[in-house]
């Protein structure tokens, strides 16, 4: 009960996220808003690490430099600048429906990355989501820039979610040994490493309005800072493939955010694209299973 309550508060901070960068990025820009959206989860997370767990953790991360490096790249710096740019083209909830791409692109990378062979079934949700992610891609709405701009919005939230998939995996593989709390700040300092150079130069020559403002706040404090210490927690509880399942609460979360402070609406396309991602990622990751008919008794 614990997991799917923190599971759930997870998906409302992460749906909301949505909402906060199309009121942000605009006005800051693609990496300046992602630079300083890993610097303030960083100085969210760092005072609690230290007080917690004092500073040992810090001398585990410098032992694991180049894999933290590594991960603070894929699961924070590459998708949040790449979300940032994607929520500048495309409504929240249609971009929060390709984040749910998250954990079919985990299947497959753990596929071909660590030999974790498919069943036939999360090959077939494969397969859905894909033809799903084409229906999204293709999809019209309000809010909805068309052409090139749109469709480059919706391949920069797949390359996010690709990115998060590697990092669920690299996690695993290398920093298990280390406190949720401390891959939580260890991979936003490496994620604002990473971005400080492109975010400082891509500043924006007029100066962000105050809603901007306050949105980075949410997007730093609640959807970084709080948000990557439940994440890495359940993650540690629960394993990679059931922490992830949270990217089906995200695109409900998102849609309701979206209807009731931005006023967007779905398509009977984006709807059905939509579902047949949520489909095609709950047979991916093995939720839905056939029922095995009995065998018959053996012969006396």
């Amino acid at each position: 009960m614990r997991d799917f309550a923190e599971l759930l508060v997870l998906g409302a901070v992460w749906g909301a996220s949505f909402l906060f960068m199309r009121w942000s990025a605009a006005d800051f820009g693609t990496l300046t808003l992602a630079w300083l959206r890993v610097s303030g989860g960083a100085l969210f997370l760092l005072p609690i690490l230290l007080w917690r767990q004092g500073r040992a953790p810090l001398v585990q991360m410098q032992q694991l430099w180049r894999p933290m490096l590594f991960i603070g790249l894929v699961n924070s710096a590459a998708p949040f600048a790449l979300f940032a740019y994607a929520l500048q083209h495309l409504p929240a909830g249609p971009a929060s429906i390709l984040n749910a791409t998250v954990p079919m692109w985990t299947a497959l990378v753990a596929w071909v990355w660590i030999a974790q062979t498919p069943t036939a079934l999360r090959v077939l949700g494969l397969l859905l989501g894909f033809v799903g992610v084409v229906l999204l891609v293709n999809a019209r709405s309000a809010g909805v820039q068309a052409g090139e701009l749109h469709l480059l919005g919706a391949l920069a939230c797949l390359l996010a979610t690709l990115n998060y998939a590697v990092a669920a995996i690299g996690t695993q593989r290398w920093l298990s040994g280390l406190s949720p709390l401390a891959v939580a700040t260890g991979s936003q300092l490496a994620a604002a490493a990473w971005l400080l150079l492109p975010g400082v130069l891509a500043w924006p020559a007029q100066w962000p309005g105050g809603r901007a403002w306050l949105a980075l706040l949410g997007l730093a404090g609640l959807c970084t800072g709080l948000a990557y210490l439940l994440y890495f927690r359940l993650f540690a509880r629960v394993g990679p493939s059931k922490a992830v399942t949270v990217t089906f609460l995200i695109p409900l979360f998102a849609i309701l955010w979206g209807a009731l402070f931005l006023g967007e609406r779905l398509s009977p396309s984006m709807l059905g694209g939509g579902l047949l991602v949520l489909a095609g990622t709950a047979l991916s990751l093995g939720l839905v299973k056939l029922r095995e008919k009995p065998k018959p008794p053996a012969a006396p």
